[in-house]
């Protein structure tokens, strides 16, 4: 290799040795960069006489050779020297031949051809059935304009989907379909709206991807539905001959209990009913499956299966809450519609959420795991059960996370009152469901059911009328319809004010649900919490400080996960507090 002052190039040479001496000053990442470039270039035979044309050595990239340029341009005008006019490859020339200016030619000359006309970007259509084309069906779903939360989105995502929402497909990855979200809001085809809880809708690009799609799958299809209509008819995809097409209809549960009438501790506001009864011998106990209980998309049916072949065969169908839960099934299937109830299924009391281990992380980074929680403990149901599949994940995950997962499940232990069982993997989760099953077959089909008839129930009925049946007829169970159960768990069609006021202070990282209830027993409602800051005034530091502690100082001596101190304190005053 030649000594730098016999390199037929030594300008350009000169000025890339100085910049990868500066890189291993700075001890920069541009040292590896700038040392191919320049042992690249001192080791070329043939002269350069425009830096532009350095992109055909190994090491030169448009950013580096831009830069050479304008150090020639400072040069030549230092110096009063031309500047060498900028070269390109002619159009056509044997690339093996060399980088020799007898294949190049002028910029000028190449400019006076007719400029190659742009290619036309490609409308961007998802892969069918991976997540971003999942969650861009389960949009056209919702009848809101207000959007739909992540929760109400993957639920109506995950049937248009090989892969899980909230398990990654490969045990060492974190990543589940629901990554497929950043490349729609990149692509602004989705428009997510932030607040306490994130809402999302199609944006118009979004309903043109949306109206492709739908066009795609149903070719003889004369017009579209409403809903995947873009705002002007003019260059869309819209026929002239329009077919009116009703919206997607709601949930088949979604008014059957109504939120009329406020609870009461007092037994007389509470109404009074002859419970009905379903005596031995006149249902059966079935184990109910969530549709989106898999082992991996490859083999989604592997848990069905393998319970059928125990001879637990079970009911499969989208659960408004958890993963499995028990009904006892009625042999007359208009029995219940007679007595005062719906369909032909009674809820048991017991369910089970199932976590395998990095979906148990995944959910306590994002807040979700607290949020289940809450939500289970106000269905009703007696007897909660997490079951967790200690499956393998990699070791530096494991290890930060450790303490966490041990600490959430101490929780759900001895703070919650749940059950908690710990599996290796889904065959022994499998084998725990059958164990379970036929259990409780034997402890309920022998014995009368008593079930409450619907329409006494209300969502703010409900949980006063069990906790005073509980105390008033000790050991004797009430249960409620299957389609009454999924209207009163629905994520969002019977939230109340109070529901909502907690779910607002959970999203605020490090109030659990506990801590949530101790702020609301104090302050209410959210107006009477944000009138709480402001008599705390609204300028100065003295204002400032009295906000931080308002929540510690009525909540900061209480024992165990309800306290709330200081750190958290003053959170929760930078959310609440600031004018």
């Amino acid at each position: 290799m030649p000594a730098d002052e016999e390199s037929v190039n030594p300008l350009y040479l000169s000025w890339v040795k100085e910049w990868l001496d500066k890189a291993r000053e700075h001890n920069s990442k541009g040292v590896v960069t700038y040392k191919n470039a320049y042992n690249s270039l001192k080791a070329c035979p043939m002269a350069f006489t425009h830096p532009c044309q350095l992109q055909a050595l190994k090491g030169f990239g448009p950013k580096l050779c831009d830069r050479l340029t304008q150090k020639l341009q400072e040069h030549c005008e230092a110096n009063g020297l031309p500047m060498p006019q900028k070269k390109r490859r002619a159009p056509g020339v044997d690339q093996s031949n060399g980088v020799g200016d007898d294949n190049l030619e002028d910029e000028d000359a190449a400019e006076a051809r007719p400029a190659k006309k742009p290619r036309k970007a490609k409308p961007y259509v998802p892969k069918l059935r991976s997540g971003a084309y999942a969650l861009i069906m389960g949009m056209t779903k919702s009848i809101s304009p207000n959007g739909m939360t992540k929760s109400e989105l993957i639920e109506e995502a995950q049937p248009y989907c090989d892969s899980s929402f909230s398990a990654p497909s490969d045990p060492t990855s974190f990543y589940t379909a629901w990554s497929s979200m950043k490349t729609l809001l990149d692509k602004d085809l989705v428009h997510e709206r932030r607040g306490p809880t994130k809402r999302y809708t199609l944006t118009d690009d979004g309903r043109e991807v949306a109206a492709r799609i739908y066009q795609t799958e149903n070719p003889g299809a004369t017009a579209l539905p409403r809903n995947l209509e873009p705002p002007s008819a003019k260059g869309r995809l819209l026929r002239k001959e329009q077919i009116a097409i009703p919206p997607q209809p709601q949930s088949a549960y979604a008014d059957l209990v109504p939120t009329t009438g406020g609870p009461s501790s007092s037994s007389s506001a509470l109404p009074n009913f002859r419970p009905i009864c379903l005596r031995p011998g006149s249902f059966t106990v079935q184990l109910v499956l969530d549709v989106r209980e898999i082992r991996a998309k490859t083999d989604r049916d592997y848990m069905q299966q393998e319970l059928a072949k125990k001879g637990i065969p079970p009911i499969v169908r989208s659960l408004e809450l958890g993963d499995a839960l028990w009904v006892a099934k009625c042999h007359d299937a208009h029995f219940l519609p007679r007595t005062g109830a719906e369909g032909d299924e009674v809820v048991l009391d017991w369910i089970v959420e199932r976590k395998r281990l990095d979906d148990l992380i995944g959910s306590i980074k994002d807040g979700r795991f607290h949020e289940q929680k809450f939500r289970l403990k106000r269905s009703g149901l007696k007897n909660i059960i997490y079951i967790v599949e200690e499956m393998n994940i990699d070791s530096i995950n494991k290890e930060k996370y450790e303490e966490a997962v041990q600490s959430a499940i101490a929780s759900t232990q001895v703070v919650n009152g749940y059950f908690v069982k710990k599996t290796q993997k889904m065959d022994d989760t499998i084998r725990y469901l059958t164990r379970m099953t036929l259990l409780f077959k034997k402890q309920y089909e022998s014995r009368p059911l008593y079930v409450i008839p619907t329409g006494v129930l209300t969502t703010q009925n409900y949980l006063p009328l069990l906790e005073h049946l509980c105390e008033k007829v000790p050991g004797m169970d009430h249960h409620i319809s299957y389609p009454a159960f999924a209207s009163l768990v629905s994520k969002s069609d019977t939230m109340t004010l109070r529901d909502v006021y907690l779910k607002m202070l959970m999203c605020t990282r490090g109030v659990t649900g506990e801590k949530a209830i101790e702020i609301q027993k104090r302050w209410k409602t959210p107006r009477d919490f944000v009138e709480a800051f402001e008599k705390c005034g609204d300028t100065g530091d003295v204002s400032k400080k009295r906000k931080q502690q308002l929540v510690a100082g009525e909540i900061g001596k209480l024992y165990g996960r309800k306290k709330i101190a200081g750190a958290l304190s003053q959170k929760i005053a930078d959310v609440w507090g600031d004018p």
